[in-house]
């Protein structure tokens, strides 16, 4: 028998009093308990919204989506209408390191649980805000992952070309609430150091973390927005193309579509060699890739000339073992076999009780994040409503 003691999470001792809910605050915490801390799920009598997302389930009857963002927490009851609802969820702010909340701004403030009535009562707390727009001018504005990507300008620039009929196209999954739940997480910690540091000039405090979906998304537009802002022109929906590289998009082979990432000239020059066109390469529409950008419809007209010719996986296997990026179109099942294949871990598994009784396998997926001292964890499955509530650890 070994005497190693358990490995503690890299945020063991901090505990977190999570009053979000549906996915930007919850996949926030979920990262946060993955990674030790200790997550009070806080929920009104009805549950987390999300939890009457169904179908799907899983294998215990939980709503996939709940299930999906919800994992290693404890869940109890705080109804936030009544006086006794305010004053349990009070205690847990008091004795809480970070509290994290994504109600419409002044909703906290309204049931006496703003940061600043729990700052007054625990200065060294660590107190996120998630809004959509803010909590001044935009505070009024509902925070909607599809109407965010839709004025945050996401929808223009995701989908095909309008010469192709196409039309502004939102991203297939809510990808800004998960973008702002890792802003979140970044924030959290950060403050978390500021407080504990032993030379930080802010040490024993907390502070206030804000975070929006709006501010989110557009730091995440990355080279399309600073292309925006230092010409003063707004790039337009191109499919699967790249407004400053080529080739770097899909093409059809004979049997499916594949990706080419071609970043270099020496790629390029490759990729010629491999497609029998090595004329290409010299061609002076296509020597450089500033000129390929220029020439984009003919270089893709003469590559896809040739893929049309072979399967998918004859070129990807040919593009590989030339160093050329290239992948099929995976699928979200075949997206994971193809980690599980590089020995990523993609899966996370837990196991809960069904209302047969017996236990049951959960499977999510994991924490991308690799520590090699304090690696993620994934203890506890997601909870029921409520079901913590007896718990002797609840504070009095």
């Amino acid at each position: 028998m070994s005497d190693a003691s358990p490995i503690r999470g890299a945020l063991s001792g901090i505990r977190v009093a999570d009053f979000s809910r549906v996915l930007a605050g919850p996949h926030a915490t979920m990262i946060l308990a993955d990674l030790g801390a200790d997550v009070i799920k806080i929920e009104s009598p009805e549950g987390d919204g999300t939890r009457q997302w169904r179908p799907p389930v899983n294998a215990v009857g939980q709503s996939t989506y709940f299930a999906g963002v919800n994992r290693g927490k404890r869940s109890v009851v705080c109804d936030l209408r009544s006086e006794e609802g305010r004053g349990r969820a009070a205690s847990f702010a008091r004795t809480a390191d970070v509290v994290i909340e994504n109600f419409k701004p002044g909703t906290m403030e309204k049931f006496g649980l703003g940061y600043e009535d729990v700052a007054d009562e625990n200065p060294g707390v660590v107190y996120c805000s998630i809004s959509g727009f803010g909590d001044t001018l935009g505070a009024s504005l509902p925070g909607y992952d599809l109407l965010v990507q839709a004025v945050g300008g996401l929808m223009s620039i995701t989908g095909a070309p309008d010469e192709a009929g196409g039309e502004p196209t939102k991203v297939g999954v809510a990808l800004v609430d998960i973008l702002t739940g890792l802003n979140s997480v970044v924030g959290i910690q950060a403050a978390l150091r500021a407080r504990d540091a032993p030379d930080s000039p802010t040490r024993g405090r907390g502070q206030h973390v804000k975070v929006t979906l709006l501010g989110s998304l557009l730091s995440a537009l990355a080279n399309q927005a600073s292309s925006t802002l230092e010409t003063g022109v707004s790039p337009e929906r191109m499919g699967n193309a790249h407004p400053s590289i080529a080739p770097y998009e899909t093409f059809d082979a004979a049997d499916q579509a594949l990706a080419l990432a071609v970043g270099t000239d020496g790629q390029f020059a490759r990729l010629c060699e491999v497609l029998g066109i090595p004329e290409l390469a010299e061609d002076e529409r296509f020597s450089a890739n500033p000129a390929r950008v220029a020439h984009r419809a003919p270089l893709r007209a003469a590559i896809e000339e040739r893929l049309r010719t072979r399967a998918a996986s004859e070129g990807i296997d040919a593009f590989t073992e030339a160093k050329i990026p290239a992948g099929r179109v995976n699928t979200v099942a075949q997206a994971i076999e193809l980690a599980e294949s590089l020995g990523l871990e993609p899966v996370a598994s837990t196991t809960a009780v069904g209302s047969d009784g017996a236990p049951h396998a959960l499977r999510s997926v994991a924490n991308p994040i690799s520590l090699s001292a304090t690696p993620a964890s994934y203890g506890a499955p997601p909870p029921n409503v409520g079901e913590h509530q007896g718990a002797d650890w609840l504070p009095r």
